[in-house]
């Protein structure tokens, strides 16, 4: 985190100065930390899981050896009705304690530890039971579907209490005619002993699940507690509103990206430099932006300090810093009207250069003119006067008979007077013909301005050094060509020229260089058209601008004899006021 002293504050000295001591916040009754909340939620719910676990596993147990009793009760019951003896017996003798079916129905009880064994008549009276007083009774449950033929399983209470019953209908094993039933009943307390037997065995199951969720909790707890710095939840709420406040409350662009590159936070500022909204979260810089050296910087493809860009018609200044997750924040500063106020500076500078070189000339053909007049040659001063005025006159004619927008024309009579004090010559070509009605004529005068001035630097320290324009008309097309006999640009950087904040040259006092032949690039591509750099004839660099649709309506090209006129003595007038020999 930056502050004005220009020191990065570490993250964990912030948390520090943004939260207490564990025991202060308890001292204070402040809140939990998040690692406490979530560690008490976490235990919570795995206990409430554990103990909800363990009840619906109860649940099917229960009816399951419910299940498994009636079952074993009614298999009980079909394994006496199968004995032909009982059947016998029941036609041939009458319900006693001491008869063959009492004693074969205890004898099968005992041996398969069933509650009771009962064989009923026809009527429902028993002929056999574990107590031997309810012999020659009616049963006390409805007997009618055994009966009837058909067998029986249920949960039941009689006379024993409640028990697990099977009911199956006894055959005649001569006839298989239903003659009686047989009920066997396993104790229910036998059944809910066995559910309560594997209570123990659930509940270690569920406390084993209980420790290892446990484990688990406090491990996801200490992972959050190093993420979140150890922080409460109403400190990460407030600190949420506070960055929001900031992000969204200062005057600098500000760009996150996640480790994958993507952008995942962009404040107002930043939607307004880049002239982009929030579907580019989610987005990688050359997905929202598309290619140029905003994209390159913010990807960091480009690293370094106070990083010029242009987006649109914006100046920016980005700076990109790594973050701890794998991710990047980029910051951007609007250096927009700062960096006219310098090109501003700049024009302001290069018209008191030609003032001061219009002063320097005009001084000298003040003295020779007095010098005349002392002399007493009045003739040959009024000549002196004639021609001078003739020659400046002549030259401003010619280059707005040549290229009729006012701008233009005064831009290129102002830099041969710059030209003409730094021994330059600066010649306007004999093609030279353009029309007014420009569409953008401050745009033009922008790439202009900018080509002959680095054309200017390029050849200063080169002798007969000549800077030559030529700006013509196709159409509704404007074609820009500017020639010098400077050193050259080598093929291998011609394209690197045009990067944003590139340049050979050392940086003015008041902000940087590298952005001319960006923005020449950047307008010629607005007008849908393009620059290209390359050898000129005899050495030096060739720049040419083709601006298509710059025009208002298409260009009528001038008749020839008008071409001869306005031609080389056009060229001839700059050349001379650009400070040639005469």
């Amino acid at each position: 985190m930056p502050y004005p002293c220009g020191r990065r504050v570490p993250p964990r000295t912030v948390v520090a100065m943004t939260s207490t001591a564990p025991a202060r916040r308890r001292r204070l009754g402040l809140p939990r930390r998040v690692f406490s909340q979530v560690l008490l939620m976490q235990l919570a719910v795995a206990a409430g899981v554990a103990v909800l676990a363990t009840g619906l596993s109860l649940a099917p147990l229960s009816h399951q050896l419910d299940d498994q009793a009636m079952r074993r009760a009614l298999a009980i019951a079909e394994t006496t009705a199968q004995d032909p003896r009982i059947a016998r017996d029941l036609r041939s003798t009458a319900p006693s304690v001491r008869g063959p079916v009492q004693r074969e129905a205890e004898r099968i009880r005992l041996a398969t530890s069933a509650e009771y064994v009962v064989v009923m008549d026809m009527r429902g009276t028993r002929w056999s039971h574990t107590d031997p007083r309810q012999i020659g009774h009616r049963v006390s449950t409805d007997p009618r579907a055994a009966l009837d033929g058909h067998e029986v399983m249920q949960i039941d209470t009689g006379t024993l209490g409640r028990s697990a019953r099977g009911k199956v209908p006894l055959r005649d094993p001569d006839d298989h005619r239903v003659i009686g039933a047989v009920s066997v009943g396993i104790a229910y307390d036998s059944v809910r002993a066995r559910l309560v037997d594997a209570i123990p065995g659930l509940l270690a199951y569920a406390g084993g699940a209980l420790a290892v969720g446990a484990l688990a909790a406090w491990l996801i707890s200490r992972r959050v507690q190093r993420q979140t710095r150890d922080l409460a939840f109403s400190d990460i709420a407030a600190l949420l509103a506070e960055r929001e406040a900031m992000l969204h409350g200062i005057r600098e662009g500000v760009v996150a990206l996640d480790r994958g590159g993507r952008v995942r936070l962009l404040n107002d500022e930043a939607r307004r430099l880049l002239g982009i909204g929030d579907e580019a979260v989610g987005r990688t810089p050359d997905e929202a932006l598309g290619e140029g050296r905003t994209t390159d910087v913010l990807a960091g493809r480009v690293t370094g300090t106070d990083l010029l860009a242009v987006r649109g018609r914006r100046v920016l200044i980005a700076n990109r810093m790594p973050t701890d997750d794998g991710g990047a924040v980029a910051t951007l500063r609007d250096r927009t009207e700062l960096e006219q106020l310098g090109r501003e500076l700049d024009s302001t500078h290069g018209l008191i250069d030609a003032l001061r070189a219009q002063d320097h000339e005009h001084a000298n053909r003040m003295h020779t003119l007095l010098g005349l007049l002392e002399l007493e040659m009045f003739d040959d001063a009024v000549e002196f006067v004639g021609e001078v005025v003739g020659d400046h006159r002549a030259t401003s004619e010619q280059v707005m008979e040549k290229i009729r927008d006012p701008l233009l024309a005064a831009l290129l009579v102002g830099k041969a007077t710059v030209a003409a004090e730094r021994g330059v010559a600066l010649w306007v070509s004999d093609r030279t013909w353009l029309p007014d009605g420009l569409v953008d004529p401050r745009g033009l005068v922008t790439v202009v301005g900018n080509l002959v001035d680095n054309a200017l630097d390029a050849v200063a320290a080169t002798p007969h050094a000549r800077v030559e324009v030529e700006l013509r008309a196709e159409g509704r097309t404007v074609v820009l060509r500017v020639w010098d006999t400077g050193p050259g640009i080598p093929a291998d950087r011609r394209d690197l020229i045009f990067t944003e904040g590139w340049s050979t040259k050392q940086p003015p006092a008041h902000g940087k260089r590298g952005l001319g032949l960006s923005l020449v690039r950047r307008l010629a591509e607005r007008h849908g058209g393009g620059v290209t750099v390359g050898e000129a004839h005899g050495g030096g660099a060739e720049f040419t601008v083709v601006l298509p649709e710059a025009l208002a309506e298409p260009a009528l090209q001038p008749s020839t004899a008008h071409r001869a006129e306005a031609g080389p003595a056009g060229a001839a007038d700059v050349e001379r006021a650009g400070g040639t020999a005469r």
